[in-house]
């Protein structure tokens, strides 16, 4: 027994000595990224949580808010798990105005009702495209609809008109990663320009098509084509709901790519064109060019009453949603998720609500609510200011709630390390857990602000490779 004892007790202190000098290489490390060159003009800040016991195991500048990028997402994930439940799922329903003649004329108009479900005919899911439309059609003529004297309106009404947040750069709005949020969000808000670079630097970019076809759209290309092996250069500058995108930068010699993907400047509209569309090639007219209950407010009429509800879509459950929100990082999830949680709080579906709401409830958890300047969902802000200590704070006490092992599970995984990254214009950072070969657990959250020069991750994954 007494050897037993003696040789717990040599472990444990092994154990203690083996994190201690982890600890100490991971400060050195830090050390070596803040005297680093690129950091010469940079805040760097980091926060290393004991995962058991919420201990701070080494900390710096954890107290200063910086800019996040993408490691945002980590804290709006948690907050919708928290708020509306991992198993939550948004509504879109089909309905129709108005009354069916015995001749199945719909004397009224067919409505698509969103909730905000950023899901809704995306490649990820069942609920693509096709299978949205097919679902749609199968209900019109379920309930004997052969023609429509109305029109079809796409009501995006549930997230308001302002899809874009406060704070977002000018250059990222009218790309695919900048699409904004819709009431009623169709592919992403998303669609693909193809594009062909000339065959010198004095040719221009040629305009293939649009995938899908999006006739509404005019496209005004500012393209030049650059030098063999410069790639993807082009930006989209397409203001949401304006029918003109101006397509400028470069797009290289020899690039494998067919094109880039743009936003969508008014998803509901596009989402009601492509069921217009697709019914008028099934022989099912509409009196009527698809238009928007935004577009109705508009012109100063009134919205039509329903008549009948004819087919509903369920989203994937927020676990799936969380899982490709946190894996592909895609902005659209966390503005969506922003406003839900504001409405499920019973506000306004803003983002200034979400926000709001959001810090309140970490607030109450025992964060500082000035260690929170939370502007949107997704970090695509440069704006946002949040501090390593807070958002480390965060990650510790999640690990609790029933829902964590999904939260894990959709974390991205670099440098071995179950962590989130985040990255705009110099700024850089990681926010997740570690667990090292003792089975040592970590929270850690490193950022990196107004950095100069590439390659920033390699050194701040040789900071992280101190806990391994």
């Amino acid at each position: 027994m007494k050897f037993f004892k003696l040789l717990l007790l040599f472990v444990f202190s092994a154990t203690v000595t083996l994190a201690q000098n982890r600890i100490q290489n991971l400060e050195k490390a830090f050390n070596n990224l803040l005297n680093d060159e690129q950091a010469k003009h940079a805040i760097a800040s980091l926060c290393v949580l004991d995962a058991n016991t919420g201990k701070t195991l080494f900390s710096k500048n954890e107290q200063i808010g910086l800019a996040t990028a993408s490691t945002l997402k980590t804290i709006t994930a948690a907050t919708a798990f928290s708020i509306l439940g991992k198993d939550f799922q948004f509504q879109t329903t089909l309905a129709y105005t108005g009354t069916i003649t015995t001749d199945g004329i719909l004397k009224g108009n067919l409505i698509i009702i969103g909730s905000g479900d950023p899901t809704l005919g995306s490649w990820r899911y069942q609920n693509k495209e096709n299978a949205v439309l097919t679902q749609w059609v199968t209900a019109i003529k379920s309930v004997g609809i052969k023609k429509i004297e109305g029109t079809i309106i796409g009501d995006d009404r549930v997230f308001g008109t302002q899809t874009t947040p406060d704070g977002w750069v000018w250059q990222d709005i009218g790309n695919y990663y900048g699409a904004g949020t819709s009431g009623l969000a169709w592919r992403e808000n998303q669609f693909d320009i193809h594009m062909k670079p000339g065959s010198s630097t004095a040719d221009e970019v040629k305009i293939i098509k649009t995938v899908p076809a999006t006739p509404y759209v005019q496209i005004v290309n500012e393209l030049k084509t650059g030098d063999p092996g410069s790639g993807d250069r082009a930006y989209a500058f397409f203001p949401p709901y304006s029918n003109t995108a101006y397509i400028r930068g470069s797009w290289g010699m020899g690039i494998s790519k067919s094109g880039i993907s743009v936003a969508t400047p008014d998803p509901a509209f596009d989402c009601a064109y492509r069921l217009q569309d697709t019914l008028k090639r099934l022989g099912i007219s509409t009196g009527q060019q698809a238009t928007t209950a935004r577009l109705i407010t508009l012109n100063n009429q009134v919205i039509p009453s329903v008549t009948q509800k004819i087919s509903t879509i369920s989203s994937p459950s927020l676990s799936e949603m969380t899982y490709w929100f946190l894996k592909k990082s895609i902005n659209l999830y966390g503005e969506s998720l922003l406003k839900a949680i504001a409405l499920k709080s019973g506000k306004a579906g803003t983002t200034s609500k979400g926000a709001e709401t959001e810090i309140n409830f970490w607030a109450d958890k025992g964060i500082d609510k000035t260690a929170l300047n939370i502007i949107d969902g997704s970090g695509l802000s440069p704006g946002d200011r949040i501090t390593t200590s807070a958002m480390a704070s965060i990650l510790f006490q999640i690990q609790k709630e029933n829902w964590f092992a999904d939260y894990y599970k959709a974390l991205p995984e670099y440098n071995g390390m179950k962590i989130k990254s985040g990255t705009i214009n110099d700024v850089s950072a990681f926010a997740g857990y570690h667990t090292d070969a003792a089975g040592n657990k970590y929270v850690i959250v490193i950022n990196i602000n107004n950095y100069s020069g590439s390659g920033i991750n390699k050194k701040l994954f040789k900071v992280l490779d101190g806990l391994k």
